[in-house]
Formats: structure tokens, sequence, C-alpha cells
């Protein structure tokens, strides 16, 4: 039997909130548990949740990031698999069902994830070749970039225990430091079917609040390849990727004169050049 929480962080976002609240009540499977984590929200996100869903478990704190948001409702659930969903993103009803009857039918994994529909301004969006979804062991596939939505995975909550929650020190990229993690050890099962949506263009997306986003990434791949769970030819791959990040972020970061972060990707890039 499945016990399953579902963890929406928010941030100032009252006016999408209510589509992926309403996506997930909407399953044909029920969660036990939804919780949403208010990271510290200006809004009034709290009077709409307590007027409109009074029977969804609803945290409030300080605003510290998305790391933060999710690693407390993560702390608090009580259910044995842990859903993520972002609030600018909605479900397909059929999302749980259809997760559970493939892990249950497939109980060596600990993770699936998803396929995913784009769009912008109403209009669905091809994905390119680079954002294709795959399953297995996928670790070398996450180098490049985010390979797994975070809105699509369902998660044993124990697999946790071995890898870490999400990391708080990360302003952004903080999903692609943690499929890194998990992937460098584990097999995804993926579901070759687009049960989430995602909705692009709005103004407060982290990659149009930070410049260089593979700053992120090249930090997270420092930390995977340092922290000895990597076998040899995933280790070389890493260092690949991250030395040729780092050469494209050198070139950028001199239009932004950040001389103290670029000095620091120098010699991290002469470390493992």
């Amino acid at each position: 039997m499945f016990k399953i929480a579902v963890i929406i962080p928010t941030y100032n976002r009252v006016t999408l909130l209510e589509r992926a609240i309403e996506s997930v009540l909407a399953q044909t499977l029920a969660a036990d548990e939804v919780i949403i984590v208010d990271d510290g929200s200006t809004d009034n996100t709290a009077s709409f949740i307590k007027q409109h869903y009074p029977q969804l478990t609803y945290l409030y704190q300080h605003n510290k990031g998305v790391s933060a948001a999710r690693n407390r409702g993560i702390k608090t659930a009580s259910s044995d698999w842990i859903c993520l969903i972002d609030s600018d993103d909605s479900w397909q009803p059929d999302k749980l069902e259809k997760q559970t009857k493939a892990l249950s039918e497939n109980r060596d994994y600990l993770i699936c994830h998803t396929n995913e529909t784009w769009y912008r301004n109403g209009e669905v969006l091809h994905q390119a070749e680079k954002h294709r979804k795959r399953g297995g062991y996928i670790f070398q596939y996450c180098l490049p970039l985010c390979a797994i939505s975070p809105s699509s995975v369902m998660i044993k909550k124990r697999l946790f225990d071995s890898v870490g929650l999400f990391d708080e020190k990360l302003p952004a990229c903080e999903d692609y430091d943690m499929w890194l993690r998990i992937c460098c050890k584990y097999p995804v099962l993926f579901l070759d079917e687009a049960l989430i949506n995602k909705y692009g263009g709005h103004a407060d997306q982290l990659s149009r609040k930070h410049w260089g986003m593979d700053r992120f990434r090249i930090t997270a791949l420092k930390k995977c390849i340092e922290s000895n769970d990597l076998n040899e030819i995933d280790q070389q791959a890493a260092i690949t990727v991250m030395l040729k990040k780092i050469s494209i972020f050198l070139k950028g970061s001199e239009k932004h004169g950040n001389s103290n972060l670029s000095n620091d990707f120098k010699a991290l890039s002469k470390q493992y050049a």
C-alpha cells in the first residue's frame, strides 16, 4: 500500500497556486497528505488557503528559498512516498494513479518521473532533443542540464536518508544537484506520458532572476565529483562537463565583471584539467 504526501512550495504566487492545488485534489488516486509550504509570501496566500483549502496542511516560514520549503515539507510528511509540485505547474488527473501502478509493478525502484508538456502564452512548446526524458541509470544524461522535473517525481521518503535533502545553499539549480546525487546511485523509473504541465514565461522564474545559471550547476558538479560516490567512468564524465561549463561561464562572466567568482572557477578548472 502506498501512502503519498504531496508537497507544494510557494512564494507570492497566489494567482497561480489554485491551479496547482486543484490538479492535486482532482487526482483519480487521492494523496494522503497535501502540504503547502509558504516560503514567506507577502501576498494573500495565507488567507486564500485558510478560506478555500482549510483541509490542507499549511506551513509558513520566513523566506529561505525553495529548497528550504521543500525540505520542511519532506520532514513534516508522515507518508512513505513524496511527490513534489511547484506552485506554477499542474498535474494530469491520473498522475498519481499511474505512477503508483508503475512503482507497484517495479518494486526495485525508489524514484519515478514522467514526461511533461510545456506551455508558453497558452501554446504548447516543442521540446528539443536535449530535454528528452529517460529512465534507468541516467546519471550521465543529468550532467548537461536538469533531466527530471521536480513536479513529476514520486520518491520513496527513505531515499533522502541516503542522498540528503535539497541543498539550501543553492539559490537555483537545486533540483539539478538533487538528481545528480540520486542518479549516481539509483536507477530511475520513467513513464513516457506527459502527466504534468509546466507553464513558462512568468516574471518570477528563477532562470530570469539569476544570471549565469551554470555557476550553480558547476557548484553541484564539484560537490558530486568530490563526494566519492561516482565510479571511474561517471567521474570522468562529470569532470569533462564541469570543465566545459566553466569555460563557457568564464566567457560570459567577463560581461558582468564578477572577477572573484571567475577566479574561483579558474582555479577549479586548473585543478581538474
